[in-house]
């Protein structure tokens, strides 16, 4: 299985191409607590077009409703029986954009549903937040900032939060601010105006002193300019809001009460150069090869989920990384550059010719071009690399309690050794270990059976890995399943489900079935797929 692997060689468990459960490690426990069972899918025919990157579902009418990154439209699906989903309708948004409009987020509550849509072109301008029905009848349309890219009712129901990215053009000529909306939902969707939309915005950042991880490096770009609101989870009294600051490196706490930001937070480096905490970084080697390595690891995480323990927020994050690809952004137009191109330190990484070759070290690993020279004399004195290819558990200011460390990869090169790191599109072995590796994206929360669960979504290699975190500071995995089929290559209507993007979790009580349900989005296979759950005997 590779250099450097503690993995237990016996196969999963696999039925026409779905992984049912995935081996374990020596001196694992007999896992205890949920059972996830493939139940039903609905696909819209699309491919990597980015269909069904986000799902919202409503337990009145038992629907679902899914976005579209390129196409005009938010589809409506009966889920009324979720072993056999059907189309019930559409939502055409032509009349917000033209053949350009598109969807980002969705969110559904008490009949209402909110549709997050980009002003278009370049996504640079203000975008909207619309309101529909649940049978799809328009009712209101509000502004709110440059891409609202995530929407969130909070628990209680009395605001709506959109994550607005705000990310600049591709010249980086316009590079509009990134904030919060805070919709007052307290009059009705239908008694809605822009009086109603608070702004939590970054400002008050602009002059002050940061933590040295938070990363602003945007040309000519303020501190509010910079930060680019990912993802939102709220606490369970809906007073408090923690949004990602995915390419800062950082998380912003916001007080809902006066929709201000309070706080930002550095979320520091992780340290790959530590056992249990490597990674594999070449795509060369083909070889599973998850090892230490003289790397820093930017979590840049993307979602984030709020669970409560013992009268205590815990945040937990998807450490997908990501980085800035602009024409305007430097020379090159990227932000990240590969190790065996970069200039080290020879002091600092005495070992750099090895660390450079692309079979015997991570030559072709990425690492960024913006920090990482710690004295000033262009030499790389570390090697920031995108992401930390696992999910973390953070206290409500920001104090990591709990990191997976390597545990995301080495589970997944247990369960499919033959396509360890391979893409969403296609099935080539090793083919993202230089790049992010299972790049953990969506991760979403539940209190199920008397116990809280993680749900982590993996975007390339696919499947979901299931940890059961009732002690925030000691989560125990559950099981890893894959709806993914590896005898097939990644096409239209072929190869299973790929790129799951998020997920919603249904309660037994708002369940077509009686029992709870995991929904996943899938945007690159455009497919929703609908997982069963049971206690485990």
């Amino acid at each position: 299985m590779g250099r450097q692997s503690r993995w237990l060689t016996a196969g999963a468990v696999v039925v026409a191409g779905v992984l049912l459960s995935s081996p374990g490690v020596k001196g694992d426990p007999p896992p205890k607590g949920i059972v996830l069972s493939p139940l039903g899918v609905y696909t819209t025919g699309l491919f990597d077009e980015g269909a069904v990157e986000i799902s919202a579902y409503d337990a009145a009418t038992q629907r679902a409703f899914l976005t579209f990154a390129e196409k005009p439209r938010v589809e409506i699906v009966d889920l009324s029986d979720p072993s056999a989903p059907q189309k019930f309708a559409a939502i055409d948004l032509t009349p917000w954009g033209g053949a350009g409009a598109h969807s980002t987020s969705v969110a559904v509550r008490d009949g209402v549903l909110a549709v997050a849509v980009p002003q278009g072109g370049d996504d640079s301008g203000p975008g909207k937040v619309l309101f529909f029905t649940t049978a799809g009848a328009f009712l209101q349309e509000l502004t709110v900032g440059a891409l609202p890219d995530m929407l969130t009712f909070t628990p209680n129901g009395r605001f709506l939060l959109t994550a607005n990215e705000g990310q600049p053009n591709q010249a980086y000529t316009v590079d509009p601010e990134g904030s919060v909306s805070v919709i007052d939902m307290s009059h009705g969707a239908g008694n809605l105006n822009q009086a109603d939309v608070a702004t939590a915005d970054f400002r008050a950042f602009n002059d002050a002193a940061l933590d040295p991880s938070i990363r602003i490096f945007g040309p000519r770009a303020t501190v509010a300019q910079d930060l680019e609101p990912e993802y939102i989870a709220v606490s369970h009294d809906s007073r408090t809001a923690w949004v990602t600051l995915q390419e800062n490196n950082a998380i912003g706490i916001i007080d809902l009460t006066s929709a201000a930001v309070t706080r930002l937070v550095g979320l520091g480096f992780k340290d790959h150069s530590r056992a249990g905490s490597g990674l594999d970084g070449s795509r060369d080697d083909r070889v599973i090869g998850i090892r230490p390595w003289p790397l820093r690891g930017m979590y840049l995480p993307d979602a984030i989920a709020a669970i409560e323990a013992h009268g205590r927020t815990y945040l937990v994050t998807a450490n997908e990384g990501d980085v800035r690809e602009y024409d305007g952004l430097n020379a090159a137009g990227e932000e990240s550059i590969e190790i065996e191109d970069a200039v080290l330190d020879p002091i600092k990484f005495p070992n750099f010719a090895v660390l450079q070759h692309r079979t015997q070290g991570i030559g072709r690993l990425k690492v960024t071009r913006f920090g990482g020279d710690t004295n000033g004399d262009g030499k790389l004195d570390e090697l920031r690399t995108f992401g930390a290819r696992s999910f973390s558990i953070w206290s409500d200011a920001g104090t990591q309690v709990f990191d997976s460390g390597d545990e995301l990869e080495q589970r997944t090169a247990a369960a499919f050794p033959q396509f360890f790191n391979a893409s969403n599109t296609n099935n080539t072995m090793d083919d993202r270990s230089d790049d992010k590796g299972p790049e953990p994206e969506g991760v979403t929360v539940a209190r199920l059976f008397g116990r809280t669960f993680i749900f982590v979504m993996l975007e390339r290699i696919g499947g979901v890995m299931v940890y059961e975190a009732t002690e925030p500071a000691s989560p125990r995995f559950v099981q890893y399943i894959s709806t993914r089929n590896f005898a097939q290559a990644p096409a239209a209507g072929a190869g299973g489900d790929l790129g799951p993007e998020a997920a919603r979790i249904v309660q037994a009580e708002d369940s077509p079935t009686g029992a709870p349900l995991l929904i996943v989005s899938n945007e690159v296979s455009g497919s929703l797929r609908i997982f069963s759950i049971a206690p485990q005997k």
